[in-house]
């Protein structure tokens, strides 16, 4: 196993970029960003219970908040090119970000013969080493508080949204089990001895070791009876104290799962998992694991049942094939007061999710790594990188041409007034997505101290795809979005890309949130089908930064839509383009700023192509366009280089 070590990380362009744009932002608009920055400080004191000093540094501090926050991404995606020997150090990394850091545990040692008896003894050891650490997390809660965090996580994950208005009979009941789950995790649960649990774990994803351990089991004959739920060869069932231990033969197998398995590794063949894979089933078993080392493999979990830390660890670890994951709700990376990791090394893959999926957290951890293929991953909302009440969840893609999509599920509440007529074939009909790299809150709308209380901080989600031409489409609320102290975070670090998103998509959010969208490189295509707030955009109390880096030819289509530099209600915002021939056609934005808030749009090179912009004034005089600088006096600059 490899020793910890620090990777050489790319220059931050967040703060390159600070250095082109800060003579311009002092220059012209220096009074109100400071005017703003002073609003936005109030970020300290504002009601919502357990805030990230993420988010706090991020909304007080923009400029150092965001750097930091890159520079955490590019960490992520160092450790995530290594391989699955770094598995354990990206875990404390993501869990960095929440102000988090695990248990330092000395690593056990992997057998390096082909004796099936050394290769069992490690299994045995690294789930009694990763069993204890877990009842250290849960030392000081009584019988009741785990099994009310357990039952509680599955509502949370069914009833969960963003925004209540006000507390009645009917939402107060869920508020105030709501703060009591986020309660016990930040306040009675060990969670840097859970950290080192899945750390313990995540070290079985070793390719070394399970290229040993396929050999020494190779030329294993099957036991006589697989147990039942099982059927295709079984080289070796053990009982244990943890649980059963199966490993699978060359063939095809199907398993479905349940409390009884701890462990299972299939060695080979086209195999069918079915039920509660590699997840926490019961308060009881808390760490579960299953690994596949080939085929094209078809997983179908249960809720919260592949992939799911439920007050405990879940990993699945697939080393090859083209594999098809039906995740139920609260599944496929997925932690609810534990860590939930669903690594796959290659193949073609398509992840089918439903909410709270593909990288989603809780009051815990939840990471999808992908390390190659060309990949599919859908879901409905809450989802591929979701960060909720002191939760992180991360989607890292590391190589293939991917394709994105959330929403298209759950209709949003602004239909009320933007679609009254509640078709969803009308255009301006809207659904939620909260998922791409969103962090968010629970946000409690009311005058009412004493319901302010309930009010919940979120957490930090993230969406990293570090190669390909790869395509994104999501509804609101999305793609480095951040809302009520959720910290969002998409970056994209190579191909031609195309970014379509709703309301409140690319770098945009509200009400203390904080997000960051760098598209690096290529010839990137943004669309947005509206009605509002694409691209660098933030509302009230908020601070949204979108960059598109190099020196691609880029196109931004936001004809139903506004953005480009957007702000509100004492809010701070920024978009960069940094180079190429682009094209812009957005009726609204572009370095606009009303009700103390200030926001710049700045194209720093290339000759650009303005073909629907807004006008600078109601004669329609002057238009933004190529070497223009022009101020809207109310905190809005836009430049173009």
């Amino acid at each position: 196993m490899k020793a910890a070590f620090t990777p050489r990380l790319p220059q931050s362009v967040v703060d390159r970029l600070r250095q082109e744009v800060q003579g311009d932002l002092e220059r012209h608009v220096g009074a109100q960003q400071a005017a703003t920055i002073k609003e936005l400080a109030w970020a300290w004191s504002a009601p919502a219970g357990f805030k990230r000093p993420l988010a706090v540094q991020a909304l007080t501090d923009p400029w150092t908040g965001l750097i930091a926050l890159e520079r955490q991404g590019h960490r992520i995606a160092q450790l995530a090119r290594e391989g699955p020997e770094s598995l354990p150090f990206l875990i404390a990394e993501i869990e960095a970000g929440m102000d988090r850091a695990p248990e330092p545990v000395a690593p056990l040692s992997a057998p390096t013969g082909t004796g099936r008896e050394e290769h069992v003894a490690f299994l045995l050891a690294a789930l009694g080493q990763a069993g204890q650490l877990r009842e250290k997390a849960l030392r000081t809660l009584s019988r009741d508080d785990r099994r009310f965090l357990f039952d509680h996580a599955a509502l949370f994950v069914e009833n969960f949204i963003p925004h209540v208005e006000g507390l009645d009979e009917r939402t107060r009941p869920q508020a105030e089990a709501d703060r009591r789950f986020v309660q016990l995790v930040n306040e009675q649960v060990d969670y840097s001895a859970m950290i080192a649990a899945a750390q313990v774990l995540a070290r079985l994803a070793d390719d070394g070791w399970l290229r040993r351990l396929g050999e020494a089991f190779h030329e294993s004959e099957a036991v006589s009876a697989p147990p039942p739920g099982v059927t295709g060869a079984v080289l070796l069932l053990r009982e244990t104290p943890f649980g059963l231990i199966v490993i699978g033969g060359p063939g095809p197998n199907t398993y479905d799962l349940d409390q009884r398995f701890a462990l299972v590794i299939d060695v080979g063949g086209d195999d069918v998992y079915r039920g509660t894979i590699a997840a926490t089933a019961d308060i009881a078993h808390g760490i579960r694991v299953v690994i596949d080392l080939s085929g094209n493999d078809t997983y179908q979990a249960s809720p919260l049942g592949l992939a799911t830390g439920r007050l405990g660890v879940g990993l699945l670890v697939d080393r090859a094939g083209n594999d098809v994951y039906r995740l139920s709700q609260g599944s496929g990376g997925a932690g609810f007061a534990g860590l939930g990791i669903l690594y796959d090394a290659a193949g073609n893959d398509r992840y089918f999710g439903a909410r709270f999926t593909q990288g989603a957290a809780v009051g815990g951890m939840g990471l999808l790594l992908d390390l190659a293929g060309d990949d599919e991953y859908t879901s409905f909302g809450y989802a591929v990188g979701f960060g909720g009440p002191s939760g992180v969840g991360a989607a890292v893609d590391v190589a293939g041409d991917d394709r994105y999509q959330c929403g298209d599920t759950y209709p949003s509440s602004y239909n009320a007034g933007d679609a009254s007529d509640g078709n969803p074939g009308n255009p301006q009909f809207q659904y939620e997505c909260f998922g791409l790299g969103t962090g968010s809150g629970k946000r409690v709308f009311t005058n009412d101290p004493e319901q302010l209380a309930y009010g919940l901080a979120g957490g930090l989600g993230m969406l990293i795809d570090l190669d390909g031409g790869d395509r994104y489409r999501s509804a609101n609320f999305s793609q480095g979005c951040g809302y009520f102290f959720g910290v969002g975070l998409k970056l994209d670090m190579g191909g031609n890309d195309e970014h379509a998103a709703a309301r409140y998509g690319q770098a945009a959010g509200a009400h203390y949130g904080a997000g960051l969208f760098i598209d690096y490189a290529g010839d990137d295509r943004y669309t947005s089908t509206g009605p509002f707030y694409n691209g660098g955009t933030a509302w009230d109390v908020s601070v949204m930064l979108g960059i598109d880096a190099g020196q691609g030819n880029d196109v931004y289509d936001f004809r139903r839509s506004d953005g480009l530099g957007l702000a509100a209600h004492r809010a701070w915002s920024l978009f960069i383009e940094e180079g190429g021939q682009d094209r812009y056609l957005i009726p609204n934005g572009m370095g606009a700023a009303t009700d103390n808030s200030m926001s710049g749009f700045f194209d720093l090179a290339g000759d650009d192509e303005y073909a629907v912009v807004p006008r600078s004034d109601p004669a329609g005089a002057v238009q933004r366009g190529n070497g223009h600088t022009l101020l809207d006096q109310a905190g809005g600059l836009f430049v173009d280089r």
